[in-house]
């Protein structure tokens, strides 16, 4: 059983019809009960990141999530589920994120050929070893909305990168913990491949 966490941001009907279509049972769930005691926890989101953090504390989850992490549990963060793990948002100065790994949330520059927010399908560069990736080409194409990305403080927790004008930080893992700003669940067979990796996880 995987537990989706539930406060309020968009798109989570398809984290789990996409777990559903690979097998794996799911519950859409803000109850600390629920998230603690399941095999796997998905963190998903859209929107902006003072507003989730602003939801997150409201529904008391901050010390679920950290709970989570800490118990060993495989944890995934999605697209904003990767950037309230960390300290951070030029989005939302002086907003607090969960700061379970270093690093923040910067803005992607303007320049040439760069659109804001980055939509679409961009190709990631892996950085190391990380069971997410197992049997997934290095080049391979995924979906990303977004218009901040991560600039991690600790290179050895950035699995992947890929470029849009810059070099971002797309994708980290330490130990039970895993984060894509991309949305798997968007991906075609590549991402569903990701979460196939991740159901895995014990």
């Amino acid at each position: 059983m995987t537990s989706i966490i539930d406060y309020g941001a968009g798109n989570i009907q398809s984290v789990k019809n996409a777990l559903e279509a690979l097998g794996e049972s799911a519950i859409i769930t803000c109850d600390r009960h629920q998230i603690l005691n399941a095999d796997r926890v998905i963190l998903p989101g859209v929107g902006a990141f003072g507003a989730a953090m602003t939801q997150i504390n409201r529904r008391g989850l901050a010390d679920t999530i950290r709970d989570a992490v800490q118990s060993g549990i495989p944890f995934l963060g999605i697209c904003l589920g990767l950037q309230v793990l960390f300290d951070s948002s030029e989005e939302s100065p002086g907003v607090p994120g969960l700061s379970l790994l270093p690093g923040a949330i910067v803005k992607i520059p303007d320049g040439p050929g760069v659109k804001i927010p980055h939509i679409g399908w961009n190709s990631l560069a892996f950085l190391k070893d990380c069971p997410l990736f197992s049997g997934i080409k290095n080049g391979e194409y995924v979906y990303f909305v977004h218009s901040f990305y991560l600039r991690a403080a600790q290179r050895a927790d950035v699995a992947a990168t890929a470029d849009y004008g810059v070099t971002m930080d797309v994708a980290v893992s330490r130990d039970n913990l895993f984060a894509t700003q991309f949305h798997p669940e968007k991906s075609g067979a590549a991402g569903l491949k990701m979460l196939r990796n991740f159901i895995g996880l014990h």
